[in-house]
């Protein structure tokens, strides 16, 4: 009876979490905040000027600023807008499901600084004088929109109708600008430019005793609300300049999220099958503990209120990959422990403590990785590494804690002792009594001698190196605008769309461009790139146009020079610092041989992914450094696992005299890990290869670098990372032996060899 409750409270706990999940999973899907690129919307990045020189840029001029911004925000109805200040002087805006982009964007935009001016340019009345919420928008006797104000002050306004009435016929005119902050000339010569600026302009002839204004003119009616909004924000105390923006129409988010979520699912799915297939009763205990990962990383993302981008969603399923590596280390240890001839409870229990030191070891490094990706990068990459940190401290809790709670259960009720439910042929299993440990099993690489070939992978990795540099310097780096500047537009079509077609659109609507990729599953998005900024009347113009010819709003980004500058320096800062950091916890655990050969085969992975990036010619862009810094976290996961073993059985051999029992140690560690590094690397590369079949086009590079950089991470750790481990070791061992050699020959005082 007391081993069929154990079954009992396996089932319980199972049928408790998916009955707690199925009730719900819903209202948490509900709750997840969905970013920019997953429901349209567009992000800006200011930089923060002052309005005159003897202004400086301080903490409250920030906090005044976004306040401001946060109030005009709310003037157009925004559901939860993310303002945040970076740096000393930037402020990024992210307005994300809003209808209406092209207004927003120049409402947000405008200093929106009211001014009643004469015909000569002179300020006689500007916003302080508005009284706070005191415009609106209305219509006159004839049905016509206006914008009515509200003064704080009717003696100043009848001192200010009594000066303009007085300067005669023709001259009697009191003028309003909005924004004057840029410069205007005089009103008769920006009233026939159609000035933007200009608003209107009324004839004076008496004295106005009153508070209360109409500003008429040709206003439509979103105008004169869209101008009483504005104005009711709040002029800014700072002028804002705008470095960075993009803009994702409705129908680019809702197609993203799609094939985002389709991708995901095809490539879970995947997995699970896969899981169960080979590992069997482990696999099947996976399944439950990375449902419940996949649940809790959800829960987690509301709780913080963070926002799910599109790179989160590749890093949330990323991180069941991560989850699922937990899973299949612990299997391997137990399938080991099998082999040599325990019983399963020992199996249990022995590979369960084996693999534990590797996955704490493997997790912090990825760990480390992903909390330098969220110091340097900018939004969207914080929002990976942030799905990724979280994925990490969530698949420790689920595939390491409640996937041994669950197991165990099982395995203790004393009904699954069959080695086949562990994926163990018997055929496989030795006797106990033949004393044999899991550093003697053979496997299938016996016959791969890594230590003796390792001088050809130094000279097959030392060829790529300069035949990579060689392509590099040829073919140069296809940069994307992130990285230089200029600006992106992406045109969504009902039907297919050909390079010809779309070069001879744009030229015919005047914003003529050289570089035009047709991409997506039907051919029906065309990605135009200008090596200039396009100014913000530009952008509306082309967005206007595009919408009435093809029916979308199409997707626009904008980098200035110094924005793109910045990119490639915090970039370089990432791999710099991430690398200092893994050299420093590895020489910790381990030694600093391993640092330096876990660095070593990081480096050989991003320039190699580099290199074919070039070769290929595919635009190397944010996510590009998001999936470089992924790899690195992958990589440096493998050679940990790697190291680990490596560190285990040079312990469990002793002393180790020669370079032939040293070589035998990494072969054998080797070989153990192999199908471990294979498994974990395949379960990965399914759901990349699904995120890249059926994923967004806005994550197709990210998904090629992490597919390039997951097969050499494997090799490198392999061929790369454990070789000059051994032979930086081996060289130690001729240093020493030739001091002994050189110590013995003094004291006998001879050069004979002694016996």
């Amino acid at each position: 009876m007391k081993l069929k409750s154990r079954i009992f409270t396996f089932v319980l706990i199972a049928v408790v979490l998916f009955a707690a999940m199925g009730a719900t999973v819903q209202g948490v899907l509900k709750d997840v905040k969905l970013g920019l690129d997953l429901q349209g919307g567009f992000e800006v990045l200011y930089k923060v000027e002052t309005l005159h020189d003897d202004q400086e840029i301080t903490k409250a001029i920030m906090t005044d600023t976004t306040t401001a911004l946060s109030n005009r925000i709310n003037q157009f109805g925004v559901s939860e807008p993310s303002i945040q200040v970076e740096g000393e002087d930037r402020i990024r805006v992210q307005l994300a499901g809003i209808d209406d982009q092209s207004s927003a964007r120049e409402l947000l935009s405008s200093t929106a600084n009211l001014t009643f001016r004469d015909v000569n340019d002179n300020i006689l009345l500007d916003g302080t004088d508005l009284k706070e919420g005191g415009a609106a928008a209305t219509f006159d006797q004839q049905n016509s929109p206006i914008v009515t104000l509200t003064l704080k002050d009717a003696a100043k306004f009848a001192e200010v109708t009594k000066q303009v009435s007085q300067m005669g016929i023709g001259q009697n005119l009191l003028v309003v600008w909005l924004d004057f902050e840029e410069g205007v000339d005089s009103y008769a010569a920006e009233a026939q430019k159609e000035d933007p600026k200009f608003v209107s302009a009324a004839a004076v002839d008496q004295v106005l005793n009153t508070t209360d204004v109409m500003i008429s003119g040709n206003f439509t009616v979103q105008e004169t609300k869209d101008f009483a909004s504005v104005l009711n924000a709040g002029a800014l105390p700072v002028k804002l300049t705008e470095i960075y923006s993009t803009s994702v129409g409705a129908q680019f988010g809702e197609q993203a999220l799609n094939s985002t979520v389709f991708a995901s699912v095809i490539g879970v799915l995947v997995i699970f099958i896969f899981m169960l297939f080979y590992y069997r009763l482990p696999g099947f205990v996976s399944i439950i503990t990375l449902s419940v990962f996949t649940y809790l990383v959800l829960v987690v993302f509301n709780a913080i209120n963070a926002v799910l981008t599109l790179p989160g969603i590749a890093a949330l399923v990323l991180g069941i990959g991560m989850a699922v590596d937990a899973n299949i280390l612990t299997a391997e240890r137990i399938r080991e422990e099998l082999r040599v001839g325990k019983s399963v409870k020992e199996a249990y229990q022995h590979g369960s403590k084996q693999s534990l030191s590797a996955i704490i070891d493997a997790q912090v490094t990825t760990l480390l990785a992903a909390a330098v990706l969220f110091f340097f990068g900018t939004s969207s990459v914080k929002g990976f590494a942030t799905t990724l940190m979280i994925s990490i401290v969530l698949s420790f809790i689920t595939a390491v804690w409640l996937s041994r709670i669950l197991i165990g259960l099982l395995i203790n009720s004393g009904y699954f002792n069959s080695p086949a439910l562990y994926g163990v042929r018997k055929s496989k299993i030795h006797d106990a009594s033949e004393g044999l440990a899991t550093l003697d099993l053979t496997t299938n690489f016996d016959r791969l001698d890594f230590v003796r070939n390792r001088k050809k992978y130094y000279s097959f990795s030392i060829g790529i190196l300069i035949v990579g540099a060689i392509l590099i310097g040829i073919f140069k780096l296809n940069l994307g605008i992130d990285f230089s500047s200029g600006t992106r537009v992406e045109i969504l079509a009902d039907q297919q769309l050909t390079q010809e077609e779309v070069t001879e659109y744009v030229e015919e609507i005047g914003f003529p461009a050289e570089k035009i990729v047709i991409s997506g599953e039907e051919q029906n998005t065309a990605v135009i790139t200008y090596n200039e900024d396009l100014t913000q009347q530009e952008i509306l113009d082309y967005k206007s146009t595009v919408l009435e010819d093809y029916g979308h709003e199409p997707s626009v980004s904008t980098v200035s020079p110094t924005v793109g500058q910045e990119l490639v320096k915090n970039a370089m800062y990432a791999l710099a610092i991430a690398a200092l950091g893994i050299i420093i916890y590895v020489a910790f655990r381990f030694e600093w041989r391993m640092g330096i050969g876990a660095i070593a085969s990081l480096v050989h992975d991003v320039f190699f992914m580099v290199a074919i990036f070039s070769v290929l010619r595919l635009e190397i862009d944010i996510t590009f450094i998001a999936a470089i810094l992924t790899i690195v976290g992958y990589s440096i996961n493998d050679t940990i696992v790697t190291f680990d073993r490596i560190r285990e059985n040079v312990d469990r051999k002793g002393k180790i005299t020669t370079k032939e029992e040293l070589a035998e140690i990494v072969n054998k560690s080797l070989r153990q890990t192999m199908g471990r590094s294979v498994n974990t690397v395949l379960t990965v590369i399914i759901v990349v290869v699904a995120l890249l079949l059926f994923g967004a086009p806005a994550i197709q590079n990210f998904s090629i670098a992490l597919l390039i950089g997951l097969i050499t991470g494997m090799y490198s750790s392999i061929c790369i990372a454990a070789q000059i481990w051994y032979s930086l070791k081996a060289r130690e061992m001729d240093k020493k032996g030739t001091a002994v050699e050189r110590k013995e020959k003094k004291q006998w005082g001879s050069d004979e060899p002694v016996v």
